[in-house]
């Protein structure tokens, strides 16, 4: 059915919102018209009719029974199950589930175990499809009144099974995570089988960069169910209440003998902090909701298409106040977030693993109405240098952005990659390649816009020119070099400085020799050799990002033939 009316003043995102709720009222397909010119505003939104409809009308004998068999299992499991969330402060999974989604569409495996002597309604996992903001997605939700959540063989195949119509489909995964693991006393039935046991996590490495997989968690999880979590795209984790590791507590204590709680050894913050496991560390329920749906806008349905554009809207900050941001002084700490906040449409910036490694800033926005993934140096924290686990952060966030066709924003000003004996033995070199080997394979549009520090290699980490960047832009206080002003003069002319015996004249002469150096990576000196690409007036780089990523939209990028990379992230 058509609808129409005066939908000129709304966004896209409103414009779903209403063609959504008129479908779910009228149970038909609803497609928005503007009435001036009859053009159609939004695309048809198609939406499946009630599922559920047993209000109503005449039932045979036999159908009743189903009815009523559907609406027993719809309660999940047994009352003490029900109880234990109350005191916890949890929702029943299917109201989860309805929170989560504008509609479901379609449930498979309610049957499953119900001829089982105990309660186990669905197997204690409900999997299905149904509408997020108009777009179709599929779910895995532990149900934890069921045997706290736990696995086995039915419950497995359900998983697996909706996974691979997510994969055959092309359309997003979400997983909402509430289970105490695998049900040891039945083990033989489902945990080394072909088709169950470990066949989840082999679908979740065929879906990566194929679909994308949005876990959250809800309650403590260990051992195998602390893998589908990391094993999934973004993973979102609610405060107080969830939990991940190899092993429990116990387990911890009988092995080693080390007494720990369950937030000291895999809390949100812990992961949020230490291990970057993380996406978003939420406060609630109603949190993770809302950053499940404002992560799948940034998101497309799969790898074959983009993400949505959405309207524009102007910076938070005005553009021309960029260069009062970035200090004249080049050791001089800021927060580039300042800088961020007056290039990206007011409200589009969402920061991902804001708590680990966080002198670099990885976060998805808009420009302009596009979807862009940022990585930027914090100069306000180290720095802004580059360590092991900022450069594998940085990495895995430009590896996801091309692998959903997310166009990227790289905002460099680094004295480059940490030094010393720590850095060494946390294995600098080995994770410190991996953000360069990403930024080389990626084949999405890539400005690259060089602020202040540009030293040693953080140059070729954040899309330097011989990376096939499309656009290399640089700030007027941008300095690029293989090393600092002070740092070379004292590896070059050490020796010399030393045999000055006046103190005021190797003062002098030091300054002199850095002044010298700075004349030489002068950035006006590299922008008329055209090592960059264009010098940039800082209050003009919204619109230089926004008109070259325009430009740069579906440009083809190709690589030398090749199975795969084999530097492993």
């Amino acid at each position: 059915m058509e609808v129409s009316g005066a939908f000129g003043d709304t966004t896209d995102q409103e414009r779903d919102a209403i063609a959504a709720a008129l479908a779910k009222h009228f149970g038909a397909s609803v497609r928005l018209v503007e009435e001036s010119d009859g053009s159609v505003v939004t695309t048809e939104d198609r939406i499946g009719l009630p599922r559920r409809d047993f209000e109503g009308g005449a039932a045979t004998e036999r159908e009743q029974a189903v009815i009523d068999e559907i609406e027993d299992i719809l309660q999940g499991g047994p009352e003490r199950g029900h109880e234990k969330l109350e005191r916890i402060g949890k929702l029943f999974v299917r109201e989860r589930i309805d929170r989560m989604f504008d509609e479901i569409l379609f449930e498979d495996g309610t049957f499953a175990q119900y001829e089982a002597e105990e309660n186990l309604a669905g197997d204690a996992i409900v999997t299905g499809a149904g509408m997020i903001d108009g777009r179709k997605a599929f779910f895995a939700a532990n149900d934890y009144t069921v045997k706290a959540g736990t696995f086995a063989d039915k419950s497995l195949e359900k998983l697996i099974r909706i996974q691979e119509q997510a994969i055959e489909t092309e359309a997003p995964i979400i997983y909402l995570i509430d289970s105490s693991g695998g049900r040891i006393d039945v083990q033989s039935t489902f945990y080394a089988n072909r088709y169950h046991g470990g066949k989840q996590f082999y679908n979740q490495c065929v879906m990566s960069g194929r679909v994308p997989q949005i876990a959250v968690m809800y309650g403590p999880n260990f051992a195998g169910t602390a893998y589908q979590p990391v094993f999934s795209d973004y993973l979102i984790m609610v405060r107080d209440i969830s939990a991940m590791a190899i092993a429990s507590p116990r387990m911890v204590e009988m092995v080693t003998g080390a007494e720990t709680t369950i937030e000291e050894l895999g809390g949100p913050e812990m992961h949020a902090r230490n291990t970057g496991s993380v996406d978003l560390v939420v406060d609630d329920e109603a949190e993770a909701n809302n950053a499940v749906h404002r992560l799948l806008d940034y998101l497309p349905q799969n790898y074959t298409e983009r993400p949505d554009r959405r309207q524009a809207t102007p910076p938070a900050g005005d553009p021309r106040e960029i260069d009062t941001v970035v200090p004249n002084d080049p050791n001089e700490g800021y927060d580039v977030t300042e800088l961020i906040d007056r290039v990206v449409d007011e409200g589009s910036y969402l920061e991902l693993k804001p708590e680990f490694a966080s002198e670099m800033i990885t976060a998805l926005a808009r420009i302009n109405g596009r979807t862009v993934g940022i990585v930027a140096n914090q100069p306000a924290v180290r720095a802004g240098a580059i360590y092991p686990d900022s450069s594998e952060k940085a990495a895995g966030f430009v590896w996801q952005c091309d692998a959903y066709n997310i166009p990227l924003l790289y905002l460099c000003d680094s004295p480059g990659y940490m030094v010393g004996e720590e850095v060494e033995r946390d294995a600098i070199l080995q994770k410190g390649r991996k953000l360069i080997f990403a930024t080389s394979c990626a084949t999405v549009p890539k400005v690259a816009v060089f602020v202040r520090k540009a030293y040693g290699a953080a140059t070729y980490a954040m899309a330097g020119p011989a990376f096939d960047t499309d656009a290399t832009l640089a700030f007027p206080s941008a300095e690029i070099a293989v090393m600092g002003p002070k740092a070379a003069v004292n590896a070059v002319y050490a020796n010399k400085l030393s045999d000055i015996d006046d103190p005021e004249k190797r003062k002098q002469r030091e300054q002199e020799l850095r002044e010298e150096y700075r004349e030489d990576i002068d950035i006006h000196k590299l922008a008329s050799e055209m090592v960059v690409d264009e010098l940039v007036p800082p209050r003009d780089l919204r619109a230089e990002v926004a008109n070259r990523l325009e430009v740069y939209d579906g440009k083809e990028k190709y690589r030398p033939g090749r199975k795969h990379g084999a530097m492993l992230f």
